[in-house]
């Protein structure tokens, strides 16, 4: 497979793994968080399946199907910026612009690890409602999508983080940084509620 920054979602597992294995950051740990996150969309439609009788459960399933299709395309837009954003880290140290465009990639990058996080943000209420009236038989299926959720979570603030560091250290405004701060609180109050549902679903698989 030839290097693409924009390397399709629909990509076989094994050549899409491979190519994450490369040097070149597209795809890159946004987009493994965010193909974790539709890992757990999936996992959690399987389980609101395997409950057919009742009604919550059929619309939680259309529901997740949409957010599946969603995370997917969010992981197939990270993987471009991450390129762009690599290749602006890449720009030797005396370009004249290569702070703006660190910053401006930054910026963007920062912006993308919030529309993946807000996905995972989505998931939680499904998965509580899961929690309650999913098959009982797949209380295991349903705690791996849980892990799953949490992993992928966890990616999304891990490079949240990271973007706005750099986006600071490349003296972007504050202005233009409140509104991610106030994203990265959220999303770190998410993943500790789903900490705690963890660790329930845990408890009852004994």
């Amino acid at each position: 497979m030839d290097h693409d920054a924009d390397v399709p979602t629909s990509t076989p597992l094994d050549g899409w793994l491979a190519e994450l294995a490369q040097p070149n950051g597209a795809p890159g740990g946004g987009s493994a968080s965010g193909v974790m996150l539709g890992i757990a969309a999936s996992l959690l439609r399987m389980v609101a399946e395997y409950t057919p009788d009742d009604p919550r459960a059929e619309e939680c399933g259309r529901r997740l199907a949409r957010t599946r299709e969603e995370v997917l395309a969010a992981v197939q837009s990270d993987g471009v910026l991450s390129a762009t954003f690599g290749a602006a880290l890449g720009l030797p140290a005396d370009d004249p612009d290569r702070d703006r465009r660190v910053r401006d990639a930054a910026l963007d990058a920062a912006e993308s690890s919030t529309r993946l996080g807000a996905i995972g943000i989505r998931l939680l209420p499904e998965l509580r409602l899961l929690a309650e009236i999913g098959n009982p038989n797949l209380l295991a299926d349903l705690a791996v999508a849980v892990e799953a959720l949490r992993a992928g979570l966890s990616g999304a603030i891990i490079n949240l983080r990271s973007n706005l560091r750099i986006a600071r250290k490349h003296d972007a405004p504050e202005e233009a940084l409140t509104d991610l701060d106030a994203d990265q609180s959220r999303l770190g109050e998410t993943a500790r509620e789903i900490g705690h549902l963890a660790g329930d679903l845990s408890s009852r698989l004994g």
